[in-house]
């Protein structure tokens, strides 16, 4: 070979070198995010995800890919959307705030690691053999929202102690988290010596109705039995039950704060920051196998004295000393 012919190689190879190299780099990982609700109801939610996403050090757009896929409250959209994530090949699927969405992503993939968060008992429900050894490919948080419901109706019976009858208002159509909620609440009833009565509401439409029979049934009081739905029209339940006149308890902050009489229950902005923190962990490499299943230790209870007042109610003082917010 000549002399110029192999300094002009070498030369050749030193700027081919470098494209080479970038072109060899790892792609960006993938985060496939299948939600139940919308992003508009999640978006507080999807802040704090982010945020523990970050202090496991991945920033959204910089490097990690976020895919969102929502469902808009049709369960039976959920299938397709896990499937359209898993044929991605996204690195970690993660179903937030939504046994319905775990329990498909666990039935369409037994590879892709998957994260959780939901109010449900993740070992109840078949998600996990166990909280401490979760195995497979399966881990997540659980918050303290659907084994609080007993608590929510004492809490509703305290309040008027004098009903002899009050409502619940269920989503039947919640895959997975009406029946054993309900079941625990029939339960707690009994124990109340009180009369339950079950309405139902999958939609906007039904919520009319549901309260038209309330009505009808002279309720002392409603207690709100969480899901998707629920959750994504708690403000919407909370005008309801004020303009009605009915004494209602949920589990979300914003409830009690739109109007709602009552709320108690977990953190869903801590367990969606907690999600965000093992997602990061898994993109770094630790297996969901090894990371025990996380449970919320905060719940909040918050009353609305304004409310109260304006149903003519005098809650008791014990209760309202054991409340973490009182809103006057």
């Amino acid at each position: 070979m000549k002399r110029r012919d192999f300094i002009t190689l070498i030369g050749s190879a030193a700027v081919a070198w470098p494209r080479t190299a970038r072109a060899q780099q790892p792609a960006m990982p993938t985060v496939g995010y299948l939600g139940s609700a919308s992003a508009d109801v999640w978006a507080g939610r999807l802040q704090s995800f982010r945020r523990g996403l970050s202090e496991a050090g991945f920033d959204e757009g910089r490097n990690v890919t976020i895919e969102y896929r929502w469902a808009e409250d049709h369960y039976d959209r959920l299938p397709a959307m896990a499937a359209d994530l898993v044929g991605r090949g996204v690195n970690v699927l993660v179903t937030p705030g939504s046994l319905p969405a775990a329990l498909v992503a666990k039935a369409a993939t037994t590879t892709i690691p998957i994260v959780f968060e939901t109010g449900a008992d993740p070992v109840r429900a078949g998600l996990v053999p166990s909280l401490n050894r979760p195995g497979g490919n399966i881990t997540g948080i659980t918050a303290l929202s659907f084994q609080l419901g007993p608590k929510r109706l004492e809490l509703m019976h305290e309040v008027v102690p004098s009903a002899t009858l009050i409502a619940a208002l269920v989503n039947p159509s919640a895959p997975g988290t009406a029946e054993p909620q309900t079941r625990d609440l029939e339960a707690a009833a009994r124990t109340l010596g009180i009369e339950l009565h079950f309405l139902h509401a999958s939609s906007d439409h039904d919520l009319d109705a549901a309260f038209a029979s309330l009505l009808q049934l002279r309720a002392g009081g409603l207690v709100i039995v969480p899901d998707v739905f629920t959750n994504s029209v708690s403000e919407q339940i909370a005008a309801l039950a004020l303009r009605h006149k009915v004494p209602a308890i949920f589990q979300t902050n914003s409830f009690a704060t739109a109007g709602g009489l009552m709320s108690y229950g977990g953190d869903i902005t801590e367990t969606h920051h907690l999600a965000g923190i093992y997602t990061g962990r898994i993109l770094k490499g630790e297996k969901p196998a090894d990371l025990p299943v996380v449970q919320g230790t905060k719940v909040t209870l918050i009353v609305n004295i304004k409310t109260a007042k304006a149903l003519g109610l005098s809650v008791p003082l014990p209760l309202l000393g054991r409340a973490d917010e009182v809103i006057e």
